[in-house]
């Protein structure tokens, strides 16, 4: 039974801080190769064995490296390590395919970062490792239990809310944008680690990036200044298109030190290089964003399985469903999704489902409302596959 509240009106306060974590940045990194390992895993389970195997490979490291960045170009002296760990099946049906998982392992990573990081050589710039395990016996078991809808593996719980606010568009949309294959044509100094704070005071938005320069396409300090100040030009330009008239401030590596020659540059693109370090489940929720003012969970939704592991189907679905329910009934102006599960049930059956809604509804319409978010529920059994073939993103 899904529960509906129907409030007066969403209510964000004077103050709101949001977070976006870009494609370069450790802890991101470490999501999407997780993820990405997750789904190519599945996969290979699918064309094997006509289904999904258990697994969970949700505990990943990057150690950071070391590196000498220089203007005109510098060199990486100690490579970035990347460790994955979980558990994974690797023995089935008489058959022993360890040698594979590892195999799929080293190439999912590698493709991953030839795509999304250009800049960093992952054969000579980094070091790959699998820790994987066989799964425990009761939850390798509770996985395996045949049933029309599968078995939710923990006592776990999900949230989802939406529309964004424009602080939230901000965050998500100013790394996109400065991260897209469009602006790097043209601007091939712009690393890939770029992370986006936004602050808003009453109606004042104050934006804060950190964003790695390329070294071997930055001449010296003033030539350095001369970039900067171009792509400040154009991330203000890009802000105000969202917040309009309100007053806007964009600020770019503060920590910048010109006098003394101290500014944010990298060889590769990332700090992954020398500076930072990185985890799953560190930074960016399911939605992309961190949003400390709205609903969240801690769940590391990156390298979960997608069949059974609410940690992770609950926060896509809640997500999912909050969306659906904005775009379906236009006198909604805003929803929060909690989703709460109970080990051995069904996926579809969770012990809780919260929607609270604000705007001008009618009663009748949030009869609809009910029906809508109880029938999107009865679906989670299936959106396993919309994870592991259309690819949705978990940060």
């Amino acid at each position: 039974m899904v529960r509906i509240d129907l409030e007066t009106a969403p209510y964000l306060g004077d103050f709101e801080i949001v977070e976006r974590k870009g494609t370069g940045h450790p802890d991101t990194i470490c999501d999407n190769l997780a993820e990405a390992y997750s789904r190519a895993l599945s996969r290979f389970y699918m064309e094997r064995f006509g289904r999904i195997l258990h697994h969970n490979l949700d505990k990943a490291i990057l150690v950071g490296g070391e590196a000498t960045p220089r203007f005109g170009g510098g060199e990486v002296r100690e490579p970035i390590e990347f460790i994955l760990v979980g558990r994974a099946t690797y023995r089935y049906g008489g058959e022993d395919f360890r040698r594979e998982i590892e195999e799929i392992y080293h190439e999912t990573v590698r493709s991953w970062i030839r795509e999304n990081l250009p800049h960093l050589d992952v054969d000579r710039h980094m070091r790959l490792v699998l820790k994987a395990r066989a799964g425990s016996e009761d939850l390798t078991d509770l996985f395996e239990r045949e049933g029309e809808v599968p078995l939710a593996n923990d006592t776990s719980f999900g949230v989802g809310f939406y529309p964004f606010t424009k602080a939230e568009r901000l965050a998500y949309d100013l790394e996109r944008f400065l991260n897209s294959k469009d602006y790097k044509e043209d601007h091939p100094y712009v690393g890939e680690d770029i992370k986006v704070m936004v602050v808003r005071d009453l109606k004042t938005y104050r934006i804060t990036v950190a964003l790695a320069f390329v070294d071997r396409f930055v001449k010296d300090v003033k030539h350095y200044r001369e970039l900067k100040t171009k792509i400040q030009g154009d991330t203000y330009r890009r802000a105000k298109e969202i917040v309009g008239d309100h007053p806007l401030s964009v600020e770019i590596n503060v920590a910048d030190d010109y006098r003394r020659g101290s500014v944010y540059i990298t060889v590769t693109g990332t700090s992954a290089e020398a500076g930072d370090d990185g985890q799953v489940g560190r930074g960016n929720r399911v939605n992309g964003l961190i949003t400390p003012y709205r609903p969240m969970t801690l769940e590391a939704a990156a390298g979960k399985n997608p069949v059974s592991h609410v940690g992770k189907i609950y926060n896509i679905a809640a997500n999912m469903i909050a969306r659906e329910v904005v775009e379906r009934f236009p006198a909604v102006e805003n929803v929060y999704i909690y989703l709460v599960s109970q080990i051995g049930r069904p996926v579809n059956e969770p012990q809780l489902v919260h929607a609270r809604v604000w705007g001008g509804l009618t009663e009748s319409e949030l009869y609809e409302i009910r029906d809508f978010v109880s029938e999107r529920v009865r679906e989670i059994g299936n959106l396993w596959r919309k994870i592991v073939f259309e690819g949705v993103e978990v940060a």
